[in-house]
C-alpha cells in the first residue's frame, strides 16, 4: 500500500509541474541511468553555429520567395535585434557560405571582371550568375560581426578558374589569385577569421557541379599553403582550415584526406538535409517518427570513422544543416516542431564526436533561427540558445528504459559543475515522470544504525546521483519546458514554462529563467515538448 501512495504522489506531482498538461494524457514511468565516468565524445566549446548565406530575394522554390533582403550582400545590418540575437550567444559561430558560395568572386586585387551583383541567369549554375563582394561590403560585415562578437568562418569559391566537363563535373586548374588576394585584404585590414571553408557542396556527385577528389585534395594543399604565407608574419592567430562543405561519400572523402596528406585539413564538413525536400507533405510526420529520425546516425558514425582512419588530425562537422532542403518547410521549419528535429539533431551528432553543428540558416528561406525582415527570433532560436548555455563539451553516455518516443541525451553542464539532460518526447499520448540515477548504488555511511540520518542520507538511495557532491540543505535542480503556444506545433511562438519567449518591449531577447525543483520531486516532461534538466549536483567524475 505503501508502495501505491509513493507513486500516486509521484505522479501528482507531475500532474501539477507539467505546463499546459491535457488531462486525456497518459502518465508514464521511465528510468534513465546516465555513465558519469567517462565522456564518450566532446564536442567544441561553441557547438552551436548558424550560415549566412548569399542567395538574393528572387530565389524562390515551390512558388514561394522566402529570402527577402537576408544575403550577405543585402541584409539590412544596422537593425538593433539582429545585433542582439547574436550577442546573446556570447559568442555565437557564423559560417558565411552556401550554394552560391562558388560563383561569388572579390572586388580586390586585379580583378579582371566587373564586380556585379548576382542575376537570375537560366544557364548559371542554380540559375544564377556570378556574384561579387564589394570591399566596402566586406569591411561592413565584418564590422557588425566583430561588434556582434561572432566567431567567423567564410567560405570560399572553389570553382573559380574552373570550366564544366559534362553533367556535374567541372575540371580545370582552379584560379587561386583572386582568394589569396581577398585574404591578404582580410589579413591586412587586422580582420579576424577563424576558419577558411574552400567549396560548397563539390563532393562526391556535388549538387549542381562537383569537382574529383584528387582535384579538391591538391587544391586544398594550394590554400593551405596560402594561409601558411598570409599569416605567418602576422599577430593574428592562423585560422584553420575546413572542408569540404558537401555531403558525405565515404570513398571521395577518404581520397580527399590521403591526396591532401597530414595537417593540411583541419575540419571536415559535410551537411545535412535528412527531412527531405521542403514541399513534402510528409515533413510533421519524419519529425515525429524516431525510427526515421535515427537513420542519420549512421551517417554521423561513419564520418567519424572516415577520419579517425584516414584523417585523425582533423575534426568532423557539421557545415550545413536545415532539415529540408530547397529553402525548408514553410509553416514547419520556422515553427515549434522543428525543434524535435533540431534538437534532436543536436544531440545525436554531439555523440558521433562532431565538433560544431551550423544551422542553415540565422536569417532567410523558411529555416532562418530569425525571421527575415524583422530578425524577430523563430522557435528554433531559443532552442539553439539553451543548448549553448547549457550543454557542455563533455558528452555522456544515457541508457533508458522508456519507449523510443522518449528521446535523452547528456552532456556535462557548462561551466559549472554536474549534468544536463535533454529530454525529448515525441509521443502524443504520453507524459513521463522520470528517474535518473548514476548507475551505482551508493552506500550509506551510516556509523550506528541508532544514529539519526540526514535529509541527504535519506536522499542518496532514491537519488543516488547525488552522490557526494551535495550537503545537507535544501537541495535544488533547474528546469527548462519547451512547448508550443496554445498547444498548436505549428506555432511560430515557443513557450518556456508557461511563458511565451518573445521580444521584450525594449526590442531585447527575453531572458530564459529556469524553473526550480527540489530534487526529491520528479522529472516530468509534457507529451510533445522538449525539456533541460540542470542537474548541479550529479556525481559525474568525467565532469570535474
Amino acid at each position: 500500500m505503501g508502495f501505491k501512495v509513493c507513486i500516486f504522489l509521484l505522479l501528482l506531482g507531475c500532474l501539477l509541474q507539467v505546463p499546459e498538461r491535457t488531462m486525456a494524457r497518459d502518465m508514464k514511468r521511465a528510468s534513465i541511468v546516465i555513465q558519469g565516468a567517462s565522456r564518450i565524445a566532446e564536442t567544441d566549446e561553441n557547438f552551436v553555429c548558424a550560415t549566412l548565406d548569399w542567395w538574393p530575394h528572387d530565389k524562390c522554390n515551390y512558388d514561394n520567395c522566402p529570402w527577402g533582403y537576408s544575403s550577405v550582400i543585402n541584409m539590412d545590418l544596422s537593425r538593433p535585434l539582429l545585433t542582439k540575437a547574436i550577442q546573446a550567444f556570447k559568442p555565437l559561430r557564423i559560417r558565411i557560405g552556401g550554394s552560391l558560395q562558388d560563383q561569388v568572386i572579390y572586388d580586390v586585387g586585379n580583378l579582371q571582371t566587373p564586380c556585379h551583383p548576382f542575376r537570375k541567369m537560366n544557364s548559371g549554375l542554380f540559375g544564377f550568375s556570378k556574384g561579387c563582394l564589394h570591399m566596402k561590403r566586406w569591411d561592413e560585415l565584418h564590422s557588425f560581426l566583430t561588434k556582434s562578437g561572432a566567431i567567423v568562418t567564410f567560405g570560399l569559391n572553389a570553382l573559380h578558374g574552373r570550366h564544366k566537363l559534362r553533367g556535374n563535373a567541372w575540371g580545370g586548374a582552379w584560379n587561386h589569385v583572386n582568394t589569396q588576394d581577398f585574404i591578404n585584404y582580410t589579413v591586412s585590414n587586422g580582420y579576424v577569421i577563424d576558419s577558411w571553408e574552400f567549396g560548397n557542396e563539390l563532393s562526391g556527385t556535388g549538387v549542381g557541379a562537383s569537382v574529383s577528389a584528387e582535384l579538391y585534395g591538391k587544391d586544398v594543399i594550394v590554400l593551405r599553403d596560402i594561409i601558411d604565407k598570409m599569416y605567418k608574419d602576422s599577430k593574428l592567430t592562423k585560422p584553420l582550415l575546413v572542408a569540404p562543405g558537401g555531403f558525405y561519400e565515404q570513398q571521395w572523402y577518404t581520397k580527399l584526406l590521403e591526396i591532401s596528406g597530414q595537417d593540411v585539413v583541419d575540419v571536415v564538413t559535410h551537411h545535412i538535409y535528412n527531412l527531405g525536400s521542403g514541399n513534402d507533405p510528409q515533413l510533421v510526420k519524419k519529425i515525429l517518427d524516431p525510427s526515421y529520425l535515427s537513420r542519420i546516425a549512421e551517417t554521423f558514425k561513419n564520418v567519424n570513422k572516415t577520419i579517425q582512419e584516414h584523417g585523425p588530425w582533423a575534426s568532423p562537422w557539421v557545415g550545413e544543416s536545415g532539415g529540408a532542403y530547397n529553402s525548408g518547410g514553410r509553416r514547419v521549419s520556422d515553427t515549434f516542431i522543428d525543434s524535435f528535429w533540431y534538437l534532436d539533431q543536436l544531440g545525436m551528432s554531439s555523440k558521433h564526436n562532431t565538433k560544431v553543428y551550423c544551422r542553415q540558416t540565422l536569417v532567410g528561406g523558411f529555416y532562418g533561427l530569425l525571421e527575415k525582415g524583422t530578425f524577430v527570433p523563430n522557435p528554433d532560436y531559443y532552442s539553439a540558445l539553451l543548448w549553448h548555455r547549457l550543454m557542455g563539451k563533455g558528452v555522456l553516455s544515457v541508457q533508458t528504459d522508456g519507449p523510443p518516443q522518449l528521446r535523452v541525451y547528456a552532456h556535462c553542464s557548462k561551466g559549472r559543475e554536474g549534468v544536463t539532460l535533454l529530454l525529448i518526447n515525441l509521443s502524443n499520448q504520453s507524459d513521463f515522470t522520470v528517474s535518473v540515477s548514476n548507475g551505482v548504488s551508493v552506500a550509506l555511511n551510516v556509523e550506528s544504525k541508532h544514529k539519526k540520518k540526514s535529509l541527504l542520507d535519506t536522499l542518496k538511495k532514491p537519488f543516488s546521483w547525488i552522490g557526494n557532491k551535495a550537503s545537507d540543505g535544501y537541495l535544488n535542480r533547474e528546469e527548462y519546458h519547451l512547448t508550443p503556444e496554445n498547444g498548436e506545433l505549428r506555432s511560430k511562438t515557443m513557450v518556456l514554462n508557461g511563458k511565451p519567449l518573445k521580444p521584450t518591449e525594449t526590442g531585447d531577447i527575453p531572458s530564459l529563467e529556469p524553473v526550480i525543483r527540489g530534487v526529491n520531486s520528479p522529472v516530468c516532461v509534457s507529451s510533445l515538448s522538449m525539456s533541460f534538466i540542470v542537474l548541479p549536483s550529479f556525481d559525474a567524475s568525467a565532469c570535474s
